[in-house]
């Protein structure tokens, strides 16, 4: 290359260099920026691949679930990490309620002999697994039962798949189903199954879905063996988490219990998870219709929906223990605002070793727990407390997280700036969902960051990604020319739910995936050989996570004024509303055009005529919704935002002014709850974000808009607009209060 061109490359590389310094951070002023940016330079050199590596190693050695002794090991181990790390870190205890299983039986008269295996056989390529008294294979919070019935193919166990049982003349009432894992959180499957009168549920993961049919089975390859099963809560969070005998309050020693049979949130019938192999026999013995081919799997035979000759023996028994979970929490003292906290989470307890699920996430964050003590020792002091948790019980239904939030409410909600949740974590693409009024400042965050295998920012990557992905050309358009980062809403499935949720607290979960899939999941094969060979080999990626999670507790805790720009959020409520319109629309059309075809005997007409198909009831009409009490909040609180954020551009303003500027942003969130809740769930309180009642993990945005159109409630569904509208009108008064006060 001649000197020219290396002139005028280096002159480039010195300019981009002088582009960034001067980046503006949102929420830093002036030198402040610069200081920053020196800071997380100086974090990022403490952190090592082969540290988070190493935690990974030691954490997952040994199982540890909820109420074991090495549970307790590694709350202590983790206590100690963060003490040499110089935080001041305590163990909070909570005494929850955990069934663990006592009997097992799964047993039919056809094939003849069957009993099931239920367990998954050691591996002499894994030398982790095999351990003495591994944890059985079961669903936490099934109920005890001993039932026997004819048995029932229910598809993923939704409820479009009971209406489609119906059309064939298929009831359950009285019979044992068996739903494939998939297309829903496995608590809904039991849940729905309950809702139509089946007295068990059987739940087995289809090689289609996780196994041979997706690659190579573990140890060969990262899929789901013919052995392996998925154990997981069936309890049902959706009308709430935690303990399920203290809703609303902290499980300490002393609290009010209810009665086992009181608590809502618990099933009444035995569910088991099973693995393919148990469920092979079972599904080729069933007659009946043929299934269609989008409920088929990839089993070596017909699949048929039922039922068969054989009658299906069920015998689940537990032991109803309460049991202590083990909190860390870990503080590093504000300097200037010590009353203002920046939470940063992850859970520290596993089904069986857990290596991915949790372990790789809380290593990171050790990681970055251990680098900020490293900048404290060398004079670093943040201005808003940090404070670092490990949650236990999260695999049960969020035990651990729940109570803490429960028995610290108030002061959660005066103190909390921000939640930052993390979980298992993988090589691949970034994943962020959360508050969208902290979406470009976690756009900011991950456009600085690079990606450990492209070497493009994260940000770009996952852009790339989405284009890539995205099933319309009107959507790759659309993705092609935006800039900056889309977050995900938040549904459930890990600790933001009760902080987000139920205290209407600022919250994030972060992490990295998609390109480490396998069956390991609640299984005994989520061990660190697996980890380390199918997940994330080098760690790179743990890197990456610390990386984005420090970044984000240190800016909080730093910044000048909190980088909270509700735009964003008002933008997208206005495009939630939106949705909802276009889907009372949409169900109105298609009502109309589904009772024709009812009323022209197409059904009929269309079916076998030796097995002609039911044709479904007629629909009641769709009414007109008015969404105007929505739309003119959303017009107001759109005007308020820019209002707020043109008042907060004008610098300087004085210190007092900021400060109060900074409290009324971090508490602006709760505004949008509502304190009776949700119809049938009142512990979920915010009228934006919920999981979804037949989702579960997966999020319904206007939660109660939403569920009120899809389950045709059209009174609920206009009381909800009011609800929603009112709190819309809350957030807009707040912040055009907040606006006011830096005149």
């Amino acid at each position: 290359m001649n000197s020219k061109k290396i002139t005028s490359g280096i002159a480039l590389v010195l300019m981009l260099q002088g582009a960034y310094a001067q980046q503006k951070l949102s929420g830093f002023n002036g030198e402040h920026v610069q200081q920053q940016q020196q800071l997380e330079a100086n974090f990022d050199k403490e952190l090592s691949a082969a540290a988070i590596g190493n935690n990974i190693k030691t954490l997952s050695a040994q199982q540890h679930y909820l109420g074991m002794p090495r549970d307790k090991w590694v709350a202590e181990n983790i206590l100690q990490q963060f003490k040499s790390y110089g935080w001041d870190a305590r163990i909070e205890t909570y005494q929850v309620l955990f069934p663990t299983p006592k009997t097992r039986v799964l047993e039919a008269s056809h094939p003849e002999n069957y009993k099931a295996v239920l367990k998954e056989p050691a591996l002499k390529e894994d030398p982790s697994t095999g351990q003495p008294d591994e944890l059985a294979t079961y669903n936490a919070w099934s109920a005890d039962g001993d039932v026997t019935g004819e048995l029932v193919f229910v598809n993923y166990g939704l409820p479009e798949d009971y209406e489609y049982l119906e059309r064939l003349g298929i009831s359950v009432q009285g019979k044992i189903v068996i739903a494939k894992y998939g297309r829903s959180w496995r608590g809904i499957k039991p849940k729905v199954a309950q809702e139509h009168g089946a007295i068990g549920t059987l739940i087995y993961s289809d090689p289609k879905d996780d196994g041979y049919y997706q690659g190579d089975v573990y140890p060969q390859g990262a899929y789901k063996s013919e052995y392996g099963v998925q154990r997981g809560s069936v309890m049902d969070m959706v009308i709430y988490p935690g303990d399920p005998l203290t809703p609303g309050v902290g499980a300490t020693e002393n609290a009010k219990r209810l009665e086992r049979a009181e608590a809502t949130n618990l099933l009444k019938i035995p569910v088991l998870p099973i693995s393919y192999h148990d469920a092979a026999p079972l599904l080729a013995a069933l007659e009946g219709p043929v299934a269609p081919e989008s409920w088929r799997g990839a089993l070596p035979f017909t699949y048929h929906i039922g039922p068969g000759k054989a009658k299906v023996h069920l015998k689940l028994e537990f032991d109803w223990k309460t049991v202590p979970a083990y909190n860390v929490i870990a503080f590093m003292k504000g300097s200037q605002f010590p009353d203002q906290w920046v939470i940063r989470g992850n859970h520290h307890d596993a089904w069986v070793y857990g290596a991915a699920d949790p372990v790789s996430g809380l290593s990171a964050l050790l990681e970055e727990a251990k680098a900020i003590g490293v900048l404290a020792k060398n004079g670093y002091k943040p201005k808003r407390t940090l404070v670092y948790a490990a949650w236990d019980g999260e695999e049960p239904g969020l035990l651990g997280s729940t109570e803490w939030v429960e028995a610290h409410a108030a002061e959660l909600q005066q103190k909390a700036v921000a939640y930052i949740n993390s979980d298992g974590n993988s090589r691949g693409f970034l994943g962020i969902g959360g508050s969208h009024a902290l979406e470009p400042f976690v756009g900011e965050i991950a456009r600085g960051i690079t990606d450990p295998q492209t070497k493009v920012s994260v940000l770009e990557r996952k852009q790339a990604a989405d284009i890539v992905t995205a099933s319309t050309v009107k959507a790759k358009k659309e993705l092609l020319g935006k800039k900056d980062l889309t977050i995900s809403a938040l549904g459930s499935g890990s600790d933001y739910s009760s902080f987000l949720q139920h205290l209407g607290i600022p919250s994030l979960n972060i992490g990295f995936g998609g390109e480490g899939a396998g069956g390991e999941y609640h299984s005994i094969y989520d061990t660190y050989e697996n980890y380390s060979r199918f997940k994330d080999p080098g760690f790179e990626y743990g890197v990456a996570l610390s990386k984005l999670g420090g970044h984000a507790a240190l800016r909080l805790a730093d910044a000048d004024v909190l980088p909270f720009d509700f735009r964003s959020l008002a933008k997208t409520i206005n495009g939630y509303t939106t949705e909802l319109i276009s889907l009372a629309e949409q169900m109105r059309e298609s009502t109309a055009v589904e009772n024709q075809i009812i009323n022209n005997n197409a059904y009929q007409l269309a079916g076998d005529a030796t097995k002609p198909i039911k044709a479904p009831a007629l629909k009641s009409e769709v009414p007109y919704l008015d969404f105007s009490k929505l739309q003119n909040a959303l017009v107001a609180l759109d005007k308020a935002t820019q209002q707020l954020q043109e008042a907060r551009s004008k610098a300087p303003l004085p210190a007092a002014k900021t400060d109060a500027l900074n409290k009324a942003l971090y508490q602006a969130e709760q505004q949008l709850l509502y304190d009776k809740g949700l119809p049938n769930r009142a512990w979920y309180k915010h009228t934006v974000y919920a999981p979804g009642f037949y989702t579960g993990y997966g999020v319904k945005t206007l939660p109660g808009i939403r569920e009120a159109i899809e389950q045709r409630r059209w009174q609920e569904a206009e009381e909800q607009i009011a609800i929603a509208a009112a709190a819309v009108n809350r957030l807009t008064t707040y912040l055009q209060q907040a606006a006011a006060g830096l005149k």
